[in-house]
């Protein structure tokens, strides 16, 4: 009986690995809606005449094999055939499986491949703590080549074709420097992006990688959009998550929060790091309807 047991253990243990390893990663992203409200919002809705669609695309992690550029240029059709009103990314461009020399794609290769999103009110990008790692300026460089602006403690006026407005910010990496033992020195100045934003009517989205800042952002701030967790990367049934790289553990982990009067999304992004495996939570892409 004992036997029995370790070999039904086994090959169980073995069929879940084979699916966090080699299916689940893989999978086409699904697409995830989520549909927001705020007072300044529906002032916004009520000057564009119709509602504003946002797609966030967060946690790249371009590298071979698993988030290849054939693979990246699908992602990218995909995106595309949503017909967005606005695209935004949510940082970690660059692998975060390791060994990084075994699997990084170039940045000229996955830039490439984004530079071919299309949206009218454009493509803007923050950067990840694997971005700022691997070398921010390069990074920023890469991506403003292909067209897709990047934030940085910088907060931008948008217009629609009906002359709606709508603020666009993004935060520095709050994770930009390990100082080891758990510790970590960012460059986001949420204060200084804030003074940039003027007047209090237009609506405001504040993207930044990490979630971890949402207690912090004030009611003026009509939603944050944040990606890194990964939805946890392996979310187990009851269980849920057993390591968030996140100072507030699970609490931000995956998916719609409201606090008082503001909100976030957190999205599960689509590829992988540390180890190229996902399991509960499949590659993913955020489309948020603005009502």
């Amino acid at each position: 009986m004992l036997i029995e047991t370790l070999i039904g253990g086994g090959v169980l243990a073995g069929a879940l690995g084979g699916y966090a390893f080699g299916y689940e990663p893989f999978l086409k992203p699904r697409e995830v809606r989520y549909r927001i409200r705020s007072e300044r919002f529906d002032y916004l809705h009520h000057q564009h005449r119709q509602g504003l669609r946002i797609v966030a695309l967060s946690d790249l992690h371009a590298c071979r094999l698993w988030m290849d550029s054939p693979r990246i240029r699908r992602i990218v059709a995909q995106i595309n055939s949503l017909k967005p009103d606005l695209i935004v990314l949510l940082g970690d461009y660059v692998s975060g499986i390791q060994p990084k020399k075994w699997t990084n794609l170039s940045p000229t290769a996955w830039t490439n491949a984004l530079s071919d999103l299309k949206a009218p009110l454009g493509t803007y990008a923050v950067l990840g703590n694997h971005d700022c790692r691997f070398g921010a300026e390069g990074v920023t460089r890469h991506l403003e080549t292909a067209g897709i602006p990047v934030l940085h403690n910088t907060a931008t006026l948008l217009k629609t074709q009906t002359g709606a407005r709508l603020w666009l910010a993004g935060l520095g990496d709050q994770r930009a420097v390990s100082l080891g033992s758990g510790r970590f020195l960012g460059e986001d100045d949420l204060a200084g992006t804030m003074r940039q934003v003027r007047g209090d009517t237009d609506p405001l989205i504040l993207l930044a990688h990490e979630p971890d800042i949402f207690p912090a952002i004030s009611s003026r701030v009509d939603l944050l959009l944040s990606g890194h967790t990964h939805g946890g990367q392996v979310r187990l049934p009851i269980l849920g998550t057993p390591h968030v790289q996140s100072r507030h553990g699970q609490r931000y982990v995956y998916g719609h929060f409201v606090e008082d009067d503001r909100q976030m999304i957190v999205s599960g992004g689509l590829g992988c790091a540390r180890l190229p495996m996902r399991f509960g939570i499949p590659p993913e892409i955020a489309i948020i309807e603005v009502a």
